[in-house]
Order: C-alpha cells, then sequence, then structure tokens
C-alpha cells in the first residue's frame, strides 16, 4: 500500500508540479544571497567601466560610499531583531496558543494563519515570520484537525511573500521618510517623503487590503482536502518544543537581572516619551520616525519579556537572523554609490543612463508596470528584503520625476513588486524553515501559486491606481547636504 507522502506526490499536477521543480532548482543552484550582492559589487563596476569610468573612480565610489548606509543598516538589524524578540515573548505565546484553538476547519485554519501573519506583517515583518512559524506548528499540534503542515507553513510566510513591504517596517518607505539615513545623492533628487506620502495614502492602503483579501482566499481553497494532506506527523515533523529550563539566581549581584523593576520603569518612560511625541509633533511625523518605532519595538520586547535577563537570552537568540543585512547593506550601498557618482568620459553615470532609459518609457500605466516587473526579475536574483531599493532608487526616482510620475507612489510600485520574488525564491522562507523544521519544497508549491495571482493583480493595480495620483516637486530640506 502506498503511503500518504506517496500518494501526495503522486498526486501533483500542473502548477504544484512547477513549483516543486523549482524548489528543487533554486534549492540546489541559487547561492546564499551574500554571493549575489558581491556578484552585484563586481557587475557594477565592470559596467561603470564599460561606461568610461576610471579605475580611480570606481574604487573611489566602492570605499567611499560602503559605509553611506551604516545608520540604517543597524535599524534594519533592529527591525528584525526587535521583531524576533517581541514574538518570542511568554505573553505572545500565550496569545499564540489560545488563536491556535479558533479554527475549526482545516482549510479555515490555513487561511487563519495566511490572515494573521499578513496583519502582524503591516507592524513588523520579523514580528511576522516568527509569530505566523510558532502559530502554525500551535494549531498542528491540535489533534482534532486534520490539517496539511506544508500548507499551514506556506501561510505563515503571507505576510512576508504578499504586504510585509506595505507596512510601517517597510525598508524602503522608512529611509525616504528619514532624511538622516538617506544618501545624499538621492535626498536630492527625492526629497522627505513620509508616510502620508507612501504606505499611509489611500491608494497603498486599498492595495494592502486586495491583496490580504486575495492571499487569505488563495490560502483557503488551494488548501489540501482529504488524502492529499501531509500532517506534520505525515512529514516526520516534531512539535514537541523542549520547555526552557528555569532560571536560577546564584549571585545576589544577578538580582537585578531577574527583578521586573527595570523593565517596567524603561516601559513607563517609552509611554511618556510617546505621549510627549504626540502632543508636540504632527501624527505622521511621529509615525514616520524610524528611530521611534524602533525604540517603542525593543522596549515593547524588553517588558514582555518581564526580566533583563530572559530578554538578553531573546535577543541572544534573534541576533543570528540579522547577520544578512549586516553583511549585505553596505555592499548595497556601495553598488548605489557606483552606479551614481563613477561618471564616464561624456559625464553621464551608470544611474543617469538607466534612468534616460526608464524616462523613454513615458509616463502613467506602462512607467509603473514596466519599473514593478523590473523590480520583481531583479528580486528574484538579488533578494533583500528592501534593501535593493538602495541600488533602484537613484534611477528610478530620477526617472520618475522626468516623467512626472508621483514620487510617493512610485516608492510604493516598489514596495508592493518587492514582495512578490519573495513568493518564489525560498530565501526569506530560511528563518520561518527554521521554526517549522521544513524544507523550502514543501511549501514553494503553495507559495507559486500565489505569485501566479499575484503578479496580473499587482500589475493591474500600480498601473490603475497610479492614475489618480499628480505629480508633486520634490522637497529638500534646507540643511540637505550636497550630493
Amino acid at each position: 500500500m502506498p503511503t500518504a507522502t506517496e500518494r501526495s506526490a503522486g498526486s501533483e499536477k500542473g502548477l504544484a508540479r512547477v513549483a516543486q521543480a523549482l524548489a528543487r532548482w533554486t534549492e540546489k543552484w541559487f547561492p546564499d544571497a551574500y554571493i549575489f550582492a558581491l556578484g552585484g559589487v563586481v557587475l557594477i563596476g565592470l559596467a561603470a567601466l564599460l561606461n568610461g569610468s576610471s579605475p580611480q573612480a570606481v574604487v573611489d565610489s566602492f570605499g567611499d560610499g560602503f559605509w553611506d548606509l551604516t545608520a540604517f543598516t543597524l535599524q534594519m538589524s533592529m527591525v528584525v531583531l526587535t521583531g524576533y524578540v517581541v514574538a518570542t515573548s511568554p505573553p505572545v505565546a500565550r496569545l499564540i496558543a489560545w488563536l491556535a484553538r479558533i479554527p475549526q476547519a482545516p482549510a479555515t485554519a490555513v487561511s487563519f494563519v495566511a490572515f494573521l501573519s499578513m496583519s502582524v506583517s503591516v507592524l513588523n515583518w520579523g514580528l511576522s515570520i516568527v509569530f505566523g512559524g510558532l502559530l502554525a506548528r500551535a494549531i498542528a499540534r491540535r489533534r482534532d484537525l486534520h490539517v496539511d503542515y506544508r500548507a499551514l507553513g506556506a501561510a505563515a510566510f503571507m505576510g512576508l511573500g504578499a504586504v510585509w513591504a506595505l507596512g510601517l517596517s517597510s525598508s524602503a518607505a522608512q529611509l525616504q521618510a528619514t532624511a538622516a539615513s538617506l544618501p545624499p545623492a538621492l535626498l536630492q533628487i527625492t526629497g522627505v517623503l513620509d508616510f502620508g506620502k507612501t504606505i499611509f495614502t489611500w491608494q497603498s492602503l486599498l492595495t494592502c487590503a486586495i491583496l490580504i483579501v486575495l492571499t487569505t482566499l488563495i490560502a483557503h481553497f488551494s488548501a489540501p482536502r482529504g488524502l492529499a494532506i501531509r500532517t506534520a506527523q505525515d512529514l516526520d515533523v516534531d512539535l514537541n518544543d523542549a520547555p526552557e529550563p528555569a532560571a536560577k539566581r546564584e549571585r545576589p549581584g544577578e538580582w537585578l537581572e531577574y527583578s521586573r523593576i527595570l523593565p517596567a520603569l524603561l516601559g513607563l518612560l517609552t509611554v511618556g516619551w510617546l505621549i510627549s511625541q504626540f502632543v508636540s509633533k504632527p501624527f505622521l511625523s511621529v509615525i514616520s520616525s524610524l528611530n521611534g518605532y524602533l525604540l517603542v519595538f525593543l522596549m515593547l520586547g524588553l517588558v514582555l519579556h518581564g526580566t533583563p535577563r530572559k530578554f538578553l537570552q531573546a535577543v541572544t537568540k534573534a541576533v543570528p537572523a540579522t547577520a544578512g543585512i549586516l553583511v549585505q547593506f553596505p555592499l548595497y550601498a556601495a553598488m548605489a554609490a557606483i552606479l551614481t557618482k563613477a561618471e564616464g568620459a561624456n559625464g553621464m553615470t551608470i544611474s543617469s543612463h538607466l534612468a534616460e532609459f526608464f524616462t523613454s518609457i513615458g509616463s502613467g500605466g506602462g512607467f509603473a508596470v514596466i519599473i514593478a516587473i523590473y523590480t520583481a526579475i531583479l528580486g528574484i536574483f538579488v533578494p533583500s528584503g528592501g534593501g535593493k531599493w538602495l541600488v533602484e532608487a537613484p534611477y528610478v526616482m530620477q526617472s520618475a520625476t522626468d516623467v512626472q510620475m508621483n514620487l510617493g507612489w512610485t516608492v510604493q510600485i516598489y514596495n508592493v513588486a518587492e514582495a512578490l520574488p519573495n513568493l518564489i525564491n525560498p530565501f526569506f522562507m530560511l528563518p520561518l524553515l527554521a521554526v517549522l523544521k521544513l524544507r523550502a519544497r514543501d511549501l514553494v508549491g503553495f507559495t507559486f501559486l500565489q505569485f501566479t495571482i499575484h503578479l496580473p493583480v499587482v500589475l493591474l493595480l500600480v498601473w490603475l491606481l497610479g492614475m489618480t495620483f499628480t505629480f508633486e516637486p520634490p522637497v529638500i530640506p534646507a540643511e540637505a547636504p550636497a550630493p
């Protein structure tokens, strides 16, 4: 008699079979994203030389630009760290246990995980991916639900695969709203774009809502049924979490490490600061502050863990998840510097040539669609979690200015298209896979189906909604440094 696994494997057809083949190919042949970043620097450097730039101009741009985004690199690492710390806190664990009891049918459980994963990702994508994975495991442990564990895992990934870049932790939107983090060359092109011009426009909110509804429905109706279901037990996944050993105080000096007094006081200070900010500053200015966002999430993690010792233990576990950002973002900064500073014999940079190319497409829907397709294709080969905006922004935003495309919506075109590659390139699944104890190819069949439906919908939305905007010239801060 064939096993459930063998029956399921033999029943794969159409998109599912294509997706599984793609997952096997990418797992075998795709190197780490860091290799793509290294290769990107080399290719852009060679392109600059072919454009007529001198070797000295290329190497100077590389070295001078390498640390241009040190502050932003740290900030994006903190987005991941704070999300992870909050997601693994005891109160959130209790919330997950309660939520796991709500779904009463297998397909409903899958769509429920997808919906919550996306909802949380609007706040913080790092929180979403850990929260979604833990929720999927909690539901899979239920003995009264015979639910497909692969579908649950894919649903947990939907926050990062659908709408994360339209939320508060969007790298591109956060960068454009933070003058101190913007490279001088880009600041001169775009000025500062607060969230009121990007993620809080009604067009962006509508796009986010449509994608959440669409993704939830796809997750529900694509959930395997009957003999096609493969539970965690079928996949030989152990869902029993080993309990954390109880911490013991061994020295009198450790008293404060196990005390709730300091976290509580820091939490009160943060609340007081937040109230002061909202009283003294415009709402959008406060909401758009990346440093303020990170302060609130970091202190929230401290308060939720209760004691400094437990908080630091969670931070230690979260740090490895930030490694990719720490070593990749300086390379993106170097790429951006070569693109914008290494002038050729005709005085034009590669960024200038690319801006001319996109400008030649013309304005309106055609420009929006081409930018979205270009972003999605590039994202397949350069998985970056939004850091790729540092490379694209100089020429994409210059061409948007040239064709009179609204700059805030151009950022959102990038954001909504940036999520698409995550559905077929398994790089950003890695933290989730560690939580689920699965392989990428277990999930990609479901995420690839989402991709095939999302792509035309996204292209239609950026085209139609783009026509509702008017162009607003950038406002360059008076204190902005010269590029």
